[in-house]
């Protein structure tokens, strides 16, 4: 089924990048993750929008994702169409209006609006995500979140409908939006504000450096490994409960920022899996804090 779905793909798409039995862990900050069956890179929102009509023709639904960030990818690998938008990056500033396709990578998104002295995302530079995992997730740090930027949404819903939504409609809240597993972001209208360019640069610099002097940035990792809990931080309960360095295989609570798990080196699934399990359960018997990770299981 999926050589044959491969080569009409092929045929009706000439300029899609199709790969067979390729590994997840070459598409996952985790560098975790077995072979997806048929794997899909379109190179903008509108081919995006063609491959996801062919699928549903064929009757196939596949799984989105943006640049593999946030994601844990099984061992075993996953049956079926994976598609990653990392490639669908156009961008477009039109005065203030920052128009961008879902795969845009939002520290080049902070970095066209900083260049352009417009401010807004600065809190996204730096951020290894793309803009529609972003807006799925309102993906936020250092004080600022999408919501404070997004104007316009454009996405198929679960039945290829296209639809826009703004304001209300987009449904943010804290790591969470209005869309869900059916619907697939094509693109974005952001809106920002003029500012200095100088102190647009200073603040990119200032938020690079303070993740770098904080967070495991030199091991493979997901992030966040688990959202904020209503009292006090992810971090500092994992912290208390001495859990910093614990390992289980080749996952380990990072020695450098107790609120990131990372792959020290031939990581599998199952052990980052273990690992989350194992803290929760100590964190909750300290605190009695439950926290919900924040890694996307596939």
């Amino acid at each position: 089924m999926a050589e044959a779905l491969a080569r009409a793909l092929r045929e009706a798409l000439p300029s899609l990048e199709i790969r067979e039995k390729e590994p997840m862990r070459e598409h996952t900050s985790f560098r975790i993750g077995g072979p997806a069956e048929l794997l899909l890179l379109p190179g903008s929102g509108e081919e995006l929008e063609e491959v996801c009509r062919l699928l549903r023709h064929w009757g196939e639904k596949p799984l989105i994702l943006g640049n593999g960030t946030n994601v844990l990818a099984p061992d075993e690998g996953i049956r079926g169409v994976v598609v990653f938008t990392k490639k669908a990056g156009a961008m477009s500033l039109s005065g203030s209006t920052l128009t961008a396709d879902c795969g845009a990578l939002l520290t080049r998104l902070s970095a066209l609006a900083g260049e352009n002295a417009l401010t807004g995302l600065e809190f996204a530079y730096g951020i290894p995500g793309t803009l529609g995992g972003a807006l799925t997730m309102n993906a936020g740090a250092y004080g600022g979140e999408m919501k404070d930027v997004t104007a316009r949404v454009d996405f198929l819903d679960g039945e290829l409908c296209l639809r826009s939504e703004s304001g209300e409609g987009l449904g943010f809240g804290y790591r969470r939006s209005r869309f869900g597993p059916g619907d697939v972001i094509l693109r974005a209208r952001l809106t920002l504000r003029e500012g200095d360019a100088q102190t647009i640069r200073e603040k990119c610099r200032e938020l690079t450096e303070k993740r770098r002097a904080s967070q495991p940035l030199d091991l493979p990792s997901a992030g966040s490994a688990f959202k904020r809990p209503e009292t006090g931080f992810a971090a500092a309960l994992i912290d208390e409960a001495g859990l910093k360095g614990l390992c289980v295989g080749g996952a380990q609570v990072s020695e450098k920022h107790a609120g990131f798990i990372v792959n020290r080196g031939g990581a599998a699934a199952e052990d980052v899996k273990r690992l989350l399990e194992l803290v929760q359960k100590r964190v909750y018997e300290r605190s009695g804090v439950r926290l919900e990770p924040e890694v996307r299981m596939l």
